[in-house]
């Protein structure tokens, strides 16, 4: 089962991906393994070969529609079975910003990932951060800009989540956006791309 359903994400099958969730289901398998074992391994494969440009973000898409399709059967049980999230995550695009790809794409790949992530949009003042943040108790957020412009926003935002919420890490990305830049404004992590952005994650909890 794991491995049919981990090449169904990976093809970009949701249809296949349905079908054997719901066949597993059906077998007694349960709602965890099928997550983990199949979905998650799955999507894991496909950020890998994201980060290594072996797919595009068309691709990426596909196979995160075929993971979000199967999560819809999928999620009922795992509630019924009390499977909890690895982490919950805010993210959007800060203040002056509007461009919601990059965002779009890191929420998909946390998603397949096993976050449960709040997603606030675009142009999202700090309070929206430090609300989401306090009202989820979510222990990671996420700052997108994909311009210049709009990249001083992300100190602002950093330091007024920080001053609300100081166990929170914080993770800011998009093009203009670097390393360096993400050390200087305190940020706790910097996620080249959205596949990146899963592991720096991942690496803050831990």
């Amino acid at each position: 089962m794991a491995k049919s359903l981990s090449e169904c994400i990976i093809k970009g099958d949701h249809a296949g991906a349905v079908a054997i969730v719901k066949d597993a289901l059906d077998e007694g398998t349960s709602a965890k393994a099928i997550l983990n074992d199949g979905l998650i391994a799955g999507m894991a494969v496909v950020g890998e070969r994201f980060k290594r440009n072996e797919v595009y973000i068309p691709e990426v898409l596909i196979s995160a529609r075929a993971m979000k399709m199967a999560m819809e059967v999928l999620a009922p049980r795992l509630a019924e079975a009390g499977v909890e999230p690895i982490a919950k995550a805010v993210i959007g695009t800060v203040q002056g910003d509007l461009h919601d790809i990059g965002k779009n794409l890191v929420v998909m790949m946390l998603k397949g990932a096993g976050f449960e992530v709040i997603d606030i949009g675009v142009d999202a003042r700090p309070p929206a951060f430090v609300n989401a943040v306090k009202t989820t108790g979510a222990q990671i957020v996420g700052l997108s800009a994909l311009l210049t412009t709009t990249m001083p926003a992300m100190e602002g935002t950093i330091r007024a989540i920080k001053e609300a919420c100081p166990d929170v890490k914080a993770i800011v990305g998009g093009a203009p956006v670097t390393a360096d830049y993400a050390r200087r404004i305190g940020a706790d992590g910097y996620g080249a791309d959205a596949a990146s952005a899963v592991d720096v994650a991942k690496g803050l909890l831990s």
